[in-house]
């Protein structure tokens, strides 16, 4: 379903690496541990022969593309000026949070001589179609803002699913932690917009 390719998330992570929003607590999982990025390049040839397993990799070729979709979103609305102050910031933290988490995945996938880029037609939990995005383009004021939290709360749903999985079945320490972080940010970002849904 889905029409993201890496290229795509990519440039979509670099479009968000300058993104100097404020963290909400909990929300800085995208920038966690600045001594994860030594302890990887320690261990990298470790992991990249046997410290992952198809459920990490599968994890990340699938969460770059979800992670994608939600910074695009979130661009929309931030482009936009009659948007309500509580959403655009919330935009922000997401674009601010996801994008970091992009570049993080796709570096794993290229340490461990994994393919970055899916393969075949998958479809995501959450994901918005295109009409859709058409749709939240088009929209203003309330109305887009309506729109983008009803997406983004879907969309969070299934990226809280596809984390879930990755604690079942991963093995990467890292994955793991990842996975652990977004189940616990975006459940948190599930509430904090379902309150702002009522209130519009």
């Amino acid at each position: 379903m889905t029409t993201f390719t890496v290229a795509t998330a990519i440039a979509l992570a670099g479009c968000s690496a300058g993104t100097g929003g404020g963290n909400m607590p909990g929300m800085n999982h995208g920038s966690a541990s600045p001594s994860g990025a030594a302890t990887s390049a320690a261990g990298s040839a470790a992991d990249a022969s046997g410290g992952h397993n198809a459920a990490d990799a599968g994890f990340a070729r699938m969460m770059i593309p979800h992670h994608a979709q939600a910074v695009q979103m979130s661009d929309v609305v931030l482009a936009k000026t009659d948007i309500p102050a509580p959403v655009t910031a919330l935009a922000g933290r997401i674009k601010a949070a996801q994008g970091p988490e992009i570049e993080k995945m796709t570096g794993w996938l290229k340490e461990w001589n994994e393919p970055v880029e899916m393969s075949g037609d998958h479809t995501m939990n959450g994901m918005v179609d295109n009409q859709d995005i058409t749709t939240l383009e088009a929209a203003q004021g309330r109305e887009a803002a309506r729109l983008f939290l009803t997406h983004m709360i879907a969309h969070h749903q299934g990226a809280v699913a596809m984390a879930q999985k990755e604690g079942a079945d991963g093995k990467n320490p890292d994955a793991l932690k990842l996975g652990k972080d977004i189940v616990t940010a975006q459940q948190a970002e599930i509430k904090e917009m379902q309150d702002l849904l009522s209130t519009l």
